[in-house]
């Protein structure tokens, strides 16, 4: 069987002495891996960045094996910022991030979001677009946060907190008394601003408790260390 798509490269291992496996996120066949005949020579290893678009036709005689990719490079998108250590950190988090989805499991919003989010990584406001897209990744997954209105009150001015069971926003009014027990919610959540770094890092915070509380530590997982990474360059 086979099929045709489109796909970001998430990841390329080696295998063999000349072939790879690539791990892509497809447009309509979700996170799916293929071995790439030749993949290790030196002109394919410049196409099979992380980020870069693939035009891929996949083949396999069932439908459970690896099969193989046969591929061409759409837009080297992820190599675009192979001199931009921030922005390289910000492709290899993202795709190690989309990696949590369900392998084989469309997601075809996932695939739109992180193309546009690689697409937008030349805007100078981009680590909030950054933090935004986590949170996006998050609802993918079932696990959205509601920060449309106070959990206790429902006011929706004044928000300030996350409650860390609930995923739901508070009011500052509300939840002083017990504030030490909720998450801090930056304020260019909701206003649409670029945010600060010390707020794109506090909202990197939000989304990675929520990310480890329901998807990764069921999993018995940890956030990627190139998430981390990011984290750590944007604090530098």
């Amino acid at each position: 069987m086979d099929w045709t798509d489109e796909g970001i490269v998430l990841s390329v291992r080696s295998l063999g002495e000349t072939s790879v496996v690539a791990t892509l996120l497809t447009r309509d066949h979700g996170r799916h891996a293929g071995m790439i005949r030749g993949g290790g020579s030196k002109t394919a290893r410049a196409a099979l960045q992380p980020g870069n678009r693939l035009q891929v036709v996949w083949k396999a005689r069932l439908t459970e094996q690896l099969g193989s990719f046969a591929w061409d490079l759409l837009a080297a998108t992820g190599a675009l910022w192979l001199g931009d250590p921030l922005r390289l950190a910000a492709v290899s988090a993202a795709c190690a991030m989309v990696a949590v989805l369900p392998e084989r499991e469309p997601h075809p919003a996932a695939y739109h979001g992180l193309d546009a989010l690689l697409g937008a990584l030349a805007d100078d406001g981009w680590p909030g677009l950054y933090a935004r897209w986590e949170l996006g990744l998050l609802g993918e997954m079932g696990y959205g946060i509601d920060l449309s209105q106070c959990a206790v009150t429902g006011r929706t001015d004044d928000l300030a907190y996350v409650s860390p069971k609930s995923g739901r926003a508070v009011g500052r009014e509300a939840g002083e008394s017990y504030r030490d027990r909720l998450l801090p919610l930056p304020g260019f959540l909701l206003d649409r601003s670029v945010g600060t770094r010390p707020e794109v890092v506090a909202a990197l915070r939000l989304s990675g408790y929520f990310f480890e509380r329901h998807v990764l530590g069921p999993q018995g997982r940890a956030l990627p260390p190139a998430r981390s990474r990011l984290v750590d360059r944007l604090q530098a």
